[in-house]
């Protein structure tokens, strides 16, 4: 088996191993309580959409990601319950990986780390909702609900995961603050007092 290649640099040989330890160091590193299936499927979502053809969209050779809210619409506009199900996990799923692997690249964008938080966690929590009192259901409403009501703590995580490919740098840091003030993030908090700077909280976070 020819030895993967993560973006940090580091070989190897199962990238499913390397990413359930990486969230698990991350999970424990930053006190976030995950239970089994939950950490599964964050494993998973990582290992999936590391192969760019299951992240991305398109034809013809190109790779683009759609837009949140067009994911949302065609959500709410599925015809069945089990298609709406099936569109409401993909805008999940997609937001959780945006913010948890592209929060330093949305500066310049016109939607931000926390417009993906909001949309990924109403998501879920439909999802939850969707599965309430149907047959072998509870296990996806618990499932969804925690990712739901974990979300901001799960993109941290995620964030964590994504850092140990890239070095810090000032403008890491900037970025950094106001990630802080937009969401609240406490492991952003603690990065930017582990730098020296103490976080004021402003309107986004009074």
């Amino acid at each position: 088996m020819n030895a993967e290649q993560p973006a940090s640099g580091i070989a190897v040989v199962n990238l499913r191993e390397f990413f359930r330890d990486s969230v698990q160091q991350a999970l424990q590193h930053q006190q976030v309580e995950l239970q089994a299936q939950a950490e599964q499927y964050l494993v998973a979502l990582l290992t999936r959409f590391s192969r760019a053809e299951e992240y991305y969209e398109g034809a013809d050779g190109r790779r683009t990601q759609r837009p949140l809210a067009a994911l949302l619409a065609e959500a709410l506009e599925a015809p069945a319950a089990g298609e709406q199900r099936e569109r409401m996990q993909r805008l999940g799923d997609v937001s959780l990986f945006m913010a948890g692997f592209f929060a330093q690249s949305f500066a310049r964008k016109l939607v931000d780390v926390d417009y993906c938080i909001a949309m990924g966690g109403r998501a879920y929590d439909s999802l939850a909702h969707s599965w309430h009192g149907r047959m072998r259901g509870a296990v996806y409403a618990l499932l969804f609900s925690e990712l739901a009501a974990k979300f901001q703590r799960l993109v941290d995580v995620l964030n964590e995961v994504a850092d140990t490919a890239r070095p810090a740098s000032d403008q890491d840091v900037l970025r950094l603050y106001e990630i802080w003030q937009k969401t609240g993030s406490p492991r952003a908090h603690r990065l930017l007092r582990s730098r020296g700077i103490v976080p004021v909280a402003g309107k986004a976070n009074a």
